[in-house]
């Protein structure tokens, strides 16, 4: 039997994240960090070898790079607030078709051929969900799910996941239609496939409305002035030191620069970090199933 895998000691989590580069922003910030070296490395040879040193004090710019730490903290947080406010909203896609499930397997028809129905199109709210989120039109595990031609359907609607929606407020309606389902069971299997509709509206307001352009222009004109600066303060006190120094310090600060601006978009999968929407689409599919298979045993 199949053993689920037990949660990385965090003990040691230390020395390996020392090393990680997957899921960083090393690979996006390092170009940036040498084009700072570089241009301080040019200052440090035309100001020593011409003994031309223009010194500016240390004090200014440690006032200045606690204002830039500062913002830089507020557009990381905002940004990170969007990336969990869309976790929460895909939390409540996961229950919200779990207890869809459960409330029709319940009070629903005992028809097999409706239940199917029902279980199947909840299971694919969550890839549906997904593919429009992040732009897709290709989803074979859709057509394994609901068959080729009702997959092909699916992927050619304007708005995926009210199609799927729609397909599921038809097949409740066939059911207090049919007088299987009494009226107040409809409403409360209706009102959770309607927050379904709620909740991927929330997903969709993260995703197009991105913090604004003006904010993170005015943030990175700020950390290259400060930046293309700071070799002048560093120069008569460390000397041939200085590229390495604003390198130390550039790295920090473009790294947080960088994911703030990648947690904005939590849906997509060239997103640093971006939410596992894969593992919850399977889940969601596999929960529900396994419902449906738990209440056929049952019968």
């Amino acid at each position: 039997m199949h053993q689920p895998m037990s949660p990385p000691d965090s003990r040691s989590a230390f020395w390996t994240d020392l090393v990680r580069s997957q899921g960083t922003a090393d690979a996006a910030v390092l170009g940036r960090v040498l084009v700072f070296g570089i241009l301080a490395t040019v200052i440090c040879v035309v100001e020593i070898l011409t003994e031309n040193t223009v010194a500016i004090d240390v004090t200014p710019y440690e006032v200045v790079g606690a204002a830039l730490s500062l913002i830089l903290v507020l557009r990381t947080n905002a940004g990170y607030d969007r990336w969990w406010e869309g976790r929460k909203l895909w939390g409540g896609i996961t229950n919200q078709c779990r207890d869809l499930v459960l409330t029709a397997l319940r009070y629903g028809p005992a028809d097999e051929a409706w239940r199917e129905n029902i279980v199947r199109w909840t299971a694919a709210f969550g890839h549906a969900a997904r593919h429009s989120l992040r732009g897709e039109r290709e989803g074979p595990e859709l057509a394994s799910l609901l068959g080729a031609e009702r997959a092909e359907l699916l992927l050619a609607a304007r708005h995926m996941p009210t199609y799927v929606s729609s397909m599921i407020a038809k097949t409740l309606a066939e059911a207090l239609g049919q007088q299987s389902m009494s009226g107040f069971a409809f409403l409360q299997a209706d009102r959770q496939r309607a927050q379904l509709l709620d909740h991927i509206g929330g997903c969709e307001r993260i995703e197009k409305t991105p913090l604004q352009l003006a904010y993170a222009v005015k943030i990175r004109r700020f950390i290259f002035l400060f930046l293309a600066a700071l070799p002048f303060a560093l120069i008569v006190r460390v000397g041939w030191l200085t590229p390495l120094l604003t390198m130390l310090v550039a790295y920090p600060i473009l790294a947080l620069d960088e994911i703030g601006a990648e947690l904005q978009q939590p849906f997509l999968k060239t997103s640093l970090n971006h939410l596992p929407l894969d593992e919850i689409c399977t889940t969601i599919q596999r929960d529900v199933l396994a419902q449906l298979e738990s209440n056929r045993r049952s019968q």
